[in-house]
């Protein structure tokens, strides 16, 4: 069963039913959240830090447009091509254009989140492009025929395994072949021809700074620097909020972002772009596609914050327990639920309730983003707004009208009790959520408040 189609809750269960991998996935993401808590210890500066790039990410949102229009000038000046996009439709008709433009059919593209956004893939293959992620993880779930299910590991859901009989379909490697080593040299010779024939490459942005026009792509594989440098056109594609006003913030950025990614110093090529080599061309499409919209809600406008190091998805203990594609959305994890329901409140009216609210998200945010607080802040918009089930919403007024009233609430107490004790098939029943995932409490004699009556004297 296709979990894109399901709704958060039944595509977890769907994920659920395979326990073992469940529990590989969850043992394997805490590991990551552990290197990342290593990694940090090692700073004596950490907060520090954190504090210094959630205020340079203030500064940024309080002056985004003319950050964007300096980044803009500056950009032009050292011979690169701006584009601006309204929303994912006409960014990726820019896309497609700058590919007719150059007379190919055949485009090399590295990790791009905002790409798996805007549905790019899909539109491109669509108009008889043909597209390949250069990026391991990305190209592993290209071949599938799956979005990733997570921003820095996009094929985290996935065991060596898998991975062997997808090369071994794909690639035509040994079947049942499982070595790491084996399995990437065969998609380095795949990905090889790949680099050397394309002639438009496409990357994203992770930082562009405002004061020199240029802009940084990070990577741990290359394949961004291999594709954009032996292209005749590198394609930028960033969402407006990736400025920061100058080169000298970098500093703090790189210092957070792969410690809290995947708990390395740095991540292994942070490659700068300020201009294209002579007889290339390079553009930039800067996307907006609902952000200023977000920007202008103030309860979630620190969303545009987020650096993608998918640090809250690691230490999510419901993304852990559930897989990214249960999110049914480009970002998943704590980020994507108050991202997503930004774009289309009705589609994602599901994902702010995907959580416990403990808070971890919030703590591991290099950039300070109050994700737990705006996860609760949107349940209360999309109630408000009707989005919310209309079983949940009858459930809060009956539980209202009840609190609202001491004798209807000692009274439910006791039916509650003695359902328990003398009838507890009508509440251990498939048809109670709670008692499908849990284990009933044993009722007790009495409540509180009785045992309080009955002993105050004493």
């Amino acid at each position: 069963m296709n979990q894109l189609n399901l709704d958060h809750a039944s595509a977890a269960v769907e994920f659920n039913k395979d326990e073992p991998r469940v529990d590989w996935h969850d043992e394997t993401l805490w590991f990551v959240r552990t290197k990342r808590d290593r990694a940090a210890a090692q700073l004596p500066e950490w907060e520090q830090l954190r504090e210094a790039a959630s205020q340079i990410k203030n500064h940024v949102l309080s002056n985004m447009h003319d950050l964007l229009a300096q980044f803009e000038e500056n950009a032009k000046r050292n011979g690169i091509t701006v584009h601006w996009a309204e929303n994912a439709d006409e960014h990726n008709a820019i896309i497609h254009k700058l590919i007719q433009d150059a007379g190919v059919t055949r485009m090399v593209k590295s990790k791009s989140m905002l790409t798996e956004e805007c549905h790019l893939n899909d539109y491109l293959t669509r108009h008889g492009i043909d597209v390949i992620d250069s990026d391991l993880g990305e190209r592993i779930v290209q071949m599938r025929k799956e979005p990733p299910s997570h921003i820095v590991l996009p094929a985290i859901h996935l065991k060596k395994s898998d991975v062997g009989e997808t090369f071994h379909e794909h690639l035509g490697t040994e079947k049942g072949a499982t070595d790491p080593q084996y399995l990437t040299e065969a998609a380095r010779q795949h990905l090889r021809d790949t680099f050397l024939t394309r002639k438009v490459a496409l990357t994203g942005v992770n930082f562009a700074i405002a004061e020199t026009g240029g802009f940084v792509v990070c990577t741990n594989e290359g394949n961004a620097d291999m594709g954009a440098h032996l292209a005749d056109v590198h394609i930028a594609a960033m969402g407006f909020e990736k400025i920061i006003p100058r080169a000298e913030h970098l500093g703090v950025f790189l210092r957070l972002l792969a410690r809290s990614a995947t708990g390395q110093p740095i991540t292994t090529f942070s490659s700068h772009f300020h201009r294209p080599r002579p007889g290339q061309q390079m553009h930039i499409v800067i996307v907006d596609n609902g952000r200023s919209r977000q920007l202008g809600r103030p309860d979630f406008r620190n969303s545009l914050k987020c650096i993608r190091c998918a640090a809250c998805l690691n230490t999510c203990p419901v993304y852990r327990r559930s897989g990214g594609h249960s999110y049914h959305s480009a970002i998943a994890g704590p980020i994507g639920s108050i991202l997503a329901p930004n774009l289309d409140m009705k589609l994602n009216a599901d994902l702010p309730f995907a959580s416990t609210l403990c808070g971890s998200c919030s703590n591991v945010c290099p950039v300070k983003i109050d994700i737990h607080d705006q996860l609760y802040k949107w349940r209360q918009v999309l109630m408000k707004e009707g989005y919310g089930p209309g079983s949940k919403t009858a459930a809060m007024k009956a539980m209202a009208t009840v609190l609202e009233s001491p004798g209807l609430y000692r009274m439910a107490g006791k039916i509650g009790r003695g359902v328990l004790r003398f009838t507890p098939v009508l509440a251990e029943n498939r048809f109670n959520p709670w008692y499908n995932q849990r284990e009933m409490p044993e009722p007790p004699a009495e409540s509180f408040r009785d045992w309080y009556i009955n002993n105050k004297k004493a």
